[in-house]
């Protein structure tokens, strides 16, 4: 811990060298803390659900999600932020990552590179420019997270230009260190590219379109990774909002040898989701989903049954607003695979039904 503190002490040092203005920076300092207890109803032995999950990933008890302290700087033409974690969001997310790394939710620096400051260098970790749920549960329309999202970058490392030109358009390319991960792969030398284009025609609506390129092997095992994600965000009246979205993504196949002229062989995935959320007054809301995920060939999750991941999904959320930052929430969601995939007394199933209740916190 004291050498994540030493590190957070040198980053928040280095924006003094890039300040462009005498004017002090605005400093923000906010918390949150995501608290759940959720029921697995094919009691897993280990208390772990199922791998492909990494929020609210424990049954039969309560426990912390995600506790976050982060500070955020806007210095005018320059700002940055350093955001901490604990809980098991960290602990399955990150798993991958060196010790020091496992607790850093962002860290990044960027300063302005036009007077406008239209035109903006990022650098570090930060939240990825993929999909509509953050790892913020009381940022998204349900308690739990889509499939989609569980199984696309929550996080990326690297540095990114944004561009904003007008309230209606915002642009990000960025070069990244791979697939949602902080350090590069050992063995890996190839970076990873990402785009990001964003419309927002009026304030009711939001157009997303966002993709991913890169090889997340060993050189060795260079497999080339195709994603694209795209979704729509509708307010259709001061009640009723609407997600509609979609994931598709292509890789090429495992000892893919490729003679000159031939066609490469892929793999490919793809999920189609909507959510639909009613605000009944100001304390009261609910939202429903229902979701779909192929990935027959296990790019992304690796099924149990031999006929891969195809699953769909249903669930309902209530939420009950008990202060301006204080949220409690309950949810049923059910997960049903064409063939059995599920664990359930040490057999394979084809369902998976959870009831979760969650309480957050937002600080200020």
């Amino acid at each position: 811990m004291k050498k994540l503190f030493a590190l957070g002490v040198s980053f928040l040092c280095s924006f003094g060298a890039i300040a462009q203005e005498s004017n002090r920076p605005i400093i923000n300092i906010s918390g949150f803390a995501d608290v759940y207890y959720g029921y697995d109803f094919n009691r897993p032995v280990s208390n772990e659900r199922p791998d492909f999950l990494f929020n609210h990933t424990r049954h039969n008890e309560v426990n912390l999600n995600l506790g976050l302290v982060q500070m955020d700087v806007d210095g005018g033409y320059y700002r940055g932020s350093l955001g901490l974690m604990v809980g098991t969001y960290a602990q399955y997310n990150l798993a991958a990552e060196q010790d020091l790394l496992k607790n850093v939710f962002e860290a990044y620096a960027g300063i302005a590179l036009d007077q406008d400051r239209k035109l903006w260098l990022d650098a570090g970790i930060f939240a990825s420019h993929i999909g509509f749920e953050s790892a913020i549960s009381s940022e998204n329309f349900t308690l739990t997270r889509s499939l989609l999202a569980e199984n696309s970058p929550y996080f990326l490392s690297g540095a990114k230009l944004t561009f904003t030109p007008s309230s209606k358009w915002e642009f990000e390319a960025g070069v990244f260190n791979g697939w949602q991960r902080i350090q590069r792969l050992p063995g890996n030398t190839s970076p990873s590219f990402g785009t990001r284009i964003t419309h927002t025609p009026t304030e009711n609506l939001t157009l997303n379109w966002s993709t991913f390129v890169g090889n997340d092997f060993p050189q060795e095992d260079k497999r080339m990774r195709y994603f694209n994600n795209l979704y729509a965000q509708m307010q259709v009246s001061p009640k009723v909002g609407l997600i509609l979205g979609f994931d598709y993504g292509i890789q090429q196949e495992a000892n893919s040898e490729v003679m000159a002229g031939e066609n490469r062989q892929f793999d490919h995935w793809f999920s189609p989701i909507g959510i639909f959320k009613v605000d009944f007054n100001e304390k009261w809301r609910m939202a429903l989903r229902g979701e779909y995920y192929q990935d027959e060939n296990g790019v992304i999750i690796d099924a149990l049954s031999p006929d891969g991941f195809k699953t769909t999904g249903f669930s309902i959320n209530l939420d009950r607003k008990i202060s301006e930052h204080i949220l409690f929430r309950i949810e049923a969601r059910h997960l049903q695979n064409a063939t059995p995939n599920f664990i359930e007394n040490n057999e394979l199933v084809r369902g998976n039904t959870l009831l979760i209740g969650g309480l957050s916190i937002t600080i200020p």
